[in-house]
């Protein structure tokens, strides 16, 4: 299986996840919340980083479920 950072980004009224460099979406949702909750479990499971984006296009949040090279300590 290829490994994708999973991408949440509006699309017209809704919200999609994308893996990067995907040409299509993989779900459509209509609440962001839905497409974040999506988007982590197929990050959780792939061991990609999750990126959220807000309406404006703009990342507004990350988490990494990969395997960090260099986790921070504490």
């Amino acid at each position: 299986m290829n490994k994708r950072n999973q991408h949440v980004v509006p699309r017209d009224d809704q919200w999609a996840v994308r893996g990067a460099g995907a040409k299509r979406d993989t779900e459509l949702f209509d609440r962001k919340q839905d497409a974040v909750n999506r988007a982590r479990e197929i990050s959780r499971n792939q061991q990609t980083e999750l990126v959220v984006h807000g309406q404006n296009g703009r990342i507004q949040q990350k988490d990494s479920h990969g395997n960090d090279k260099f986790p921070p300590k504490g």
